[in-house]
This record gives structure tokens, C-alpha cells and sequence, in this order.
């Protein structure tokens, strides 16, 4: 493969932030911090931005003791994190990212729960391909495993259906670059080191904090002119709050899905409601029925293999007791044969969440026109190749 030489740009992202005067020293700053937002659920005071980011970068650097940075996060999960807390965090988190711009006009981010999945054979890790397949570039990013759930991941899909999954953020443009490619796959140990190596922490807080919110919006790949983003929801707050963050990465669009284990794959048996925003404006949001799509509402997504059917819990906090490697090459399977056409939930969920962002980004006067196009592509071979 040969890259667009001279064309792909990679930076660190360094964002001026204007603040009040901050503690140059991190014990005493985060002392100051964790005096103000844990004390309880009456007297907890919330911090502003540039503590927020400050408090981050600290933990993010190693500068503070890990049981404070634990203390730092859930304590700020418990009283609530402010929109300038989680501004802050977001802030601080794509300081220390190595970011790429793509020499390609658009690209689609597509970002589910890095915790992955336990009550289905997760589909979106094929999303990207069958994107590109329609002339839409995208790019996907998680880790191996992370908790609370510990789910079936991107990357173990990927890996299981033998592609990439170790690129470092220039490889992975470049792959967004190439005509006959057009997507890819980047982790966060590539993208974002210092982010990755407090995987050990986040194990040891057990509840999600408000990196687990935040790390879907850093967008360590960028369009030439536009990135458009694609994230997941359950609770019904959470489309504000990931509108909000979107804008503040500076996210040219984002689609925000009411998708199953709040992944981007919406769910086949009901009528879901989506809410975006586009050029920077204020969010919307349409509600569409899949019926109205020619899917079958017979089942909610793809299930697991039936041996492991009832071990992955009731609760989307709860952790997996499958072995993932097998379920993941269940996935991978179902995931290529989708793309080589073959009926079933894993192809129709992949058509839903398809149509949803080809309608999004402009592709498509409707969904349901998206949806058409779509299968044509998947009968016809070109998202497999």
C-alpha cells in the first residue's frame, strides 16, 4: 500500500484554554480539587473547567498518587459531572493525543462503548467497511478489553476476522487514504498512550467515571474538511451531554444512536429516535421505524451463539462470564458473511446503522433510500472486497 506522500498531517492536539491561576504543583492542586467535590452529597462543590482539565493532565502524566486520581474521578462521578467538568476532561485527554488529518474531505467516526458487548454478536465492527464501500471513509477505535462489562470489543472482532488491528494513528490514514481501502481500525494505545496505560486504574474504580463519557469524542482521526461523528446511547440524557462534547472536539456533525448496549447498531424489533447536529447547529432528532426500512422486527440483533446465550447478564454494567475470544469469532464470522450478502440480523443491523449515517452526512435524501442502496452494495460484493 503506498500512502499520499506529503499529505497526511499528525499533530498533538494543544488546546489554549483560558483559566484562573491554577497550583503549578499537582499535589497541591489535586488536594484542592478532592477537599471541594468529595464531601459528601449535600456539601460537594463542583470545579471549573481548567481544574477539571488540569486534574486530568495530572493523572494523565503520572504527577498524583493513584489512589487520589481514583478518588478524583469517582468523586466527581457521584456528585455529578458538571458539562465544564467533563469539557475539562475531554480537554485534557486530547492534549496528549496523537491526532491525524486524513487527505480525504469527510470521514466517518464511528464510536461504540470501548467496554464492547455481552447480549449480542456485535456487527458494527464491519460499519466501517461498508461505509467506505459506498464512498464514505471511516475509521473505528477501542481497546482489547475494558470494564465494567468487558465485552466483545472491535478490536477482538477485527482480529478474529484477520484484519489490522495494531496500526499507529499515520498507518491508519493512510488506509483511509487508499482508494481500494477507505477505513480502518486505530487503538488507544496507539492514539492515545498515556489514556491507555490508566486501564489499571479504571479496573480498580469498577463504575464507569467520566473518561468512559468523554474518550468517544477525541476523534484522534480527522477529515480534511469535515469529520462527521457516529456514538451510541441507552440513558436518555445522554444525547445532550455527547452533542455538547461533539461540538467541543470540534466534530463538523455527530449522530447520536439510541443503539443496543448503547452501540451505534439500533435495535431491529422497534422504533427508535436519533438526534443530531449538523454544520455546528443545535441538535435534533427523527424517530424511524425499521419496519418502514423492508427489516424483519423479529428479533432485537444479532443473538449470541446459544450455548452462551444466558451467560452475558441481565444489566449492561454487568460482566461477561463467556469466553469473548469465541464470541468474537462468532462475530467475525457473521460480520463477513454479512458483507458477502448473506441474510440475517447481522446484515440488517449493519443496513439500519449504515443508512442512518449515509442519510447523516448527506449521501442520501432518506434512510429509506440509503437502506436500498446499501443492500445492493452488499449483494453486489464491494463491501467485502
Amino acid at each position: 500500500m503506498t500512502a499520499a506522500k506529503g499529505l497526511i498531517r499528525c499533530k498533538f492536539f494543544i488546546m489554549s484554554v483560558p483559566g484562573e491561576t491554577l497550583s503549578p504543583d499537582p499535589a497541591l492542586l489535586m488536594r484542592s480539587i478532592i477537599q471541594r467535590i468529595a464531601t459528601g452529597p449535600e456539601l460537594s462543590k463542583d470545579i471549573s473547567r481548567e481544574e477539571a482539565r488540569a486534574g486530568m493532565r495530572c493523572i494523565l502524566d503520572g504527577k498524583v498518587d493513584p489512589v487520589q486520581a481514583g478518588i478524583f474521578l469517582i468523586a466527581l462521578r457521584m456528585k455529578r459531572e458538571t458539562d465544564d467538568e467533563n469539557r475539562g476532561i475531554l480537554e485534557a485527554i486530547r492534549e496528549v493525543t496523537r491526532t491525524v488529518t486524513v487527505p480525504v474531505d469527510e470521514i466517518i467516526d464511528l464510536a461504540d462503548p470501548y467496554d464492547g458487548f455481552n447480549r449480542m454478536l456485535p456487527a458494527s465492527p464491519f460499519l466501517p467497511a461498508l461505509l467506505a464501500a459506498c464512498g464514505a471513509p471511516a475509521v473505528t477505535h477501542g481497546v482489547e478489553r475494558l470494564g465494567p462489562k468487558y465485552g466483545v470489543t472491535h478490536r477482538q472482532v477485527l482480529r478474529a476476522a484477520g484484519q489490522p488491528v495494531d496500526l499507529c494513528v499515520e498507518e491508519a490514514a493512510e488506509r483511509l487514504a487508499h482508494p481500494s481501502i477507505g477505513w480502518a481500525y486505530v487503538d488507544q494505545k496507539a492514539y492515545c498512550p498515556e489514556l491507555y496505560n490508566r486501564i489499571g486504574l479504571r479496573t480498580q474504580i469498577v463504575k464507569r467515571p467520566a473518561i468512559t463519557t468523554v474518550e468517544v469524542c477525541v476523534g484522534p482521526v480527522r477529515g480534511r474538511r469535515k469529520t462527521h461523528l457516529v456514538t451510541g446511547y441507552v440513558h436518555k440524557a445522554y444525547p445532550r451531554i455527547y452533542a455538547l462534547l461533539a461540538r467541543h472536539a470540534g466534530f463538523d456533525s455527530a449522530l447520536i444512536v439510541r443503539g443496543v448496549e448503547g452501540g451505534v447498531i439500533p435495535s431491529l424489533a422497534k422504533a427508535g429516535r436519533f438526534f443530531y447536529y449538523r454544520d455546528q447547529a443545535e441538535e435534533e432528532f427523527v424517530e424511524i421505524d425499521p419496519e418502514q426500512l423492508g427489516i424483519d422486527p423479529s428479533v432485537r440483533a444479532a443473538p449470541l451463539p446459544a450455548d452462551l446465550r444466558n451467560a452475558g447478564g441481565a444489566s449492561e454494567d454487568t460482566t461477561v462470564t463467556f469466553d469473548t475470544a469465541t464470541v468474537a469469532q462468532a462475530a467475525a464470522q457473521a460480520g463477513m458473511e454479512a458483507l458477502a450478502g448473506q441474510p440475517g440480523p447481522t446484515r440488517e443491523g449493519l443496513v439500519f446503522s449504515a443508512a442512518l449515517c449515509l442519510w447523516h452526512v448527506g449521501r442520501y435524501d432518506s434512510v429509506a433510500a440509503a437502506a436500498r442502496a446499501l443492500r445492493e452494495v452488499l449483494d453486489g460484493g464491494r463491501a467485502l472486497a
